[in-house]
């Protein structure tokens, strides 16, 4: 039985390596270069990059060959050297492997399109990959099994399988890659492509490269639904961001770690990096899937840390009032107003103290809400804090503007000042709003960010490094009850219940039939619901809402009520009534109500309160 049989066969999720040519490009190597050319010109750059991954907690290599086809290596004028190149790949794999660890045969598309999608027949194409492969196994006894990678031509991806088969019986991982919007770049589905690399009898399936870990992950999702083969992701660290002509790869080594678990979780068995990840990636991730395996994964991973004290965490109901009530099972009020535009909080201040003194438990504080530039949400809850008492922010807090490094400075600040009510959210893309040319940096999602509260909470930073006397932030997360793919949002919210909320905002709510189902499905959850409320104020308010606000969905017969509302004071009190049926229908069945603030008028929104009387 080969070593990768071995794996094959065995109860436990086993760790491949990272990119390669992340690590080749960060060692100085030109990115216009053939990087697969390095096996005979730079052998020890090549053996090196695998030695760290190795002791970085890699059970599987991958040899240096992903573009030593025919057709690749003639674009830069190497395709003499095919046999040479991918011989010495394999040979260098094996050498940093030893005898226990696997060597996977690396080999990618041709880069050229083959019928029906170009002129090369599949015959052809086969014949190329049977150059390649060839070529790989002559280095005897060097590699356990074969991956093929970044595939999104099934037809091609299909003669690769059909030419190893052809030449060897070692085992073959077949690796498609997807785009953002969930398919391959040929429109073909993931339970489509997975049914038919089952058929051709491959060993695993699974998704490598173009995308992060959650569309990865959905992906995953889909194929485990349709086949018993062993499944397989290596993700890129996230989508590329373009810096200075170069593509930059954010997700963090934490994040992707906390995607292990979830993959583990959803039945896949071999786990790595593509794109952007490194060594330091890949530890984490091992570290994670040690922990997550039906048994120890047997990898030996570095991992000099300093002993952490178990500290107590703050009970919730003493993190804030707020926190309180709702422990305590009280229905709690709360009031979105957004921050101020220029530097004078002058009128917003006066809004909060007259909510405060209609008996408003919270001010709720978005972060840049559609990408708008204000006044900064942590910032405005302290000039609250300070000049007002007896009614406490929620702080909005968003993944677009920071970096993990910002967002952990950010938090520290805020606990050491007293904001402990958060509502975590990953943020409107800057596209959406006057400055669409604005940098995102999305480091993390709102479950990352989640999970990163959670530590600090437990005492904790995103190395697991002590921080001494931990926060005490009530955290909230959002969810929308109306979204278009319901499944994904409550799989999305279990995710963060999972990471540590400990209560959720609702967007929006205009349709009653559609919150009772979202209710009813995420009842495992267990955790309090506030629901969020808008008070209408005219039709094209209702219309732009449904249309251009995401999240958000106004139901026909909602438009239709706005619509035949005579007159501007008329559609206001159309909208409040709709407001208060809303509210009246579902207060006891939630554990609050946020009711939004349009255009800043609050005591519109003090008048949704009515039925709470």
């Amino acid at each position: 039985m080969s070593r990768f049989r071995a794996l094959l066969e065995d109860d436990r999720a086993h760790i491949f390596d990272g990119a390669m040519g992340t690590m080749l490009y960060a060692k100085g190597v030109y990115i216009n270069r053939c990087f697969d050319e390095l096996n005979i010109s730079n052998p020890k750059m090549v053996l090196d990059v695998h030695k760290e991954y190795i002791k970085a907690g890699a059970e599987i290599i991958e040899t240096n060959s992903f573009g030593a086809n025919f057709i690749k290596l003639s674009k830069h004028g190497l395709e003499d050297k095919l046999f040479e190149i991918n011989r010495e790949a394999a040979k260098i794999a094996r050498e940093a492997a030893g005898d226990k660890i696997c060597v996977a045969a690396a080999i990618g598309p041709l880069g050229i399109r083959i019928e029906p999608y170009g002129p090369t027949s599949r015959d052809e194409a086969k014949e190329f990959f049977k150059k390649q492969i060839q070529a790989l196994l002559d280095a005897k006894g060097a590699i356990d099994c074969f991956i093929l990678e970044t595939f999104s031509d099934l037809s091609e991806i299909n003669q690769a399988i059909r030419a190893i088969k052809e030449l060897s019986d070692l085992p073959i991982i077949a690796q498609m890659t997807i785009q953002p919007f969930g398919k391959t770049a040929f429109g073909t589905a993931p339970e489509t492509f997975t049914t038919q690399l089952d058929s051709w009898g491959v060993d695993s399936i699974g998704i490598n490269c173009n995308v992060g870990p959650q569309a990865s992950l959905d992906a995953i999702q889909i194929m485990s639904t349709v086949t018993e083969r062993k499944l397989s992701v290596q993700p890129n660290a996230g989508l590329p961001r373009e810096v200075d002509g170069r593509k930059m790869y954010m997700c963090s080594p934490e994040y992707m770690a906390k995607y292990a678990k979830r993959f583990i979780q959803s039945g896949v068995k071999f786990i790595g990096g593509c794109c952007g990840t490194t060594p330091e990636h890949i530890r984490l991730i091992a570290n994670a899937v040690k922990a997550s395996s039906p048994q120890r994964v047997a990898v030996s991973v570095s991992t000099p840390r300093e002993q952490t004290t178990k500290v107590e965490e703050t009970p919730i109901r003493e993190r804030s009032n707020f926190a309180r009530k709702i422990v305590e099972g009280e229905f709690v009020t709360s009031v979105e107003i957004v921050p101020a535009k220029g530097c004078d909080a002058t009128k917003m201040i006066e809004s909060v103290k007259e909510l405060r003194d209609a008996g408003v438990d919270a001010v709720n504080i978005p972060d840049g809400p559609r990408a708008q530039s204000r006044m900064g949400a942590l910032t405005t809850a302290i000039l609250i804090q300070q000049q007002i008492s007896g009614i406490e922010p929620v702080v909005h807090y968003c993944c677009r503007d920071r970096n993990l490094l910002g967002m952990m400075s950010d938090l520290l600040g805020a606990a050491a000042l007293g904001i402990n009510n958060l509502l975590i959210i990953t943020g409107d893309p800057p596209k959406m709003g006057p400055y669409p040319e604005a940098t995102a940096v999305f480091d993390v999602d709102s479950i990352g960010l989640t999970n990163m509260v959670t530590s600090l909470n437990q005492g904790l930073d995103i190395g697991s490094n002590p921080i001494g006397k931990p926060t005490s932030f009530f955290i909230g997360v959002g969810v929308n009850p109306c979204a278009v793919d319901l499944d994904t949002e409550i799989r999305r919210f279990e995710w963060k219940v999972e990471a540590g909320a400990q209560f959720a905002v609702t967007q929006p709510i205009f349709d009653l039939d559609q919150f009772f189902y979202f209710l009813k499905r995420i009842e495992h959850c267990k955790i309090p619901i506030i629901v969020g409320i808008w008070p209408l104020v005219s039709y094209r308010n209702a219309e732009f809402l449904s249309n251009e606000v995401p999240g958000i969905s106004v139901p026909p017969y909602i438009l239709e009520r706005m619509r035949n509302a005579d007159g501007q004071e008329a559609a206001r009190q159309e909208g409040l009534a709709i407001a208060r049926e809303m509210l009246k229908e579902v207060k006891t069945i939630v554990k609050g109500v946020q009711v939004s603030a349009p255009f800043g008028r609050v005591p519109y929104a003090l008048d949704v309160f009515s039925v709470l009387r």
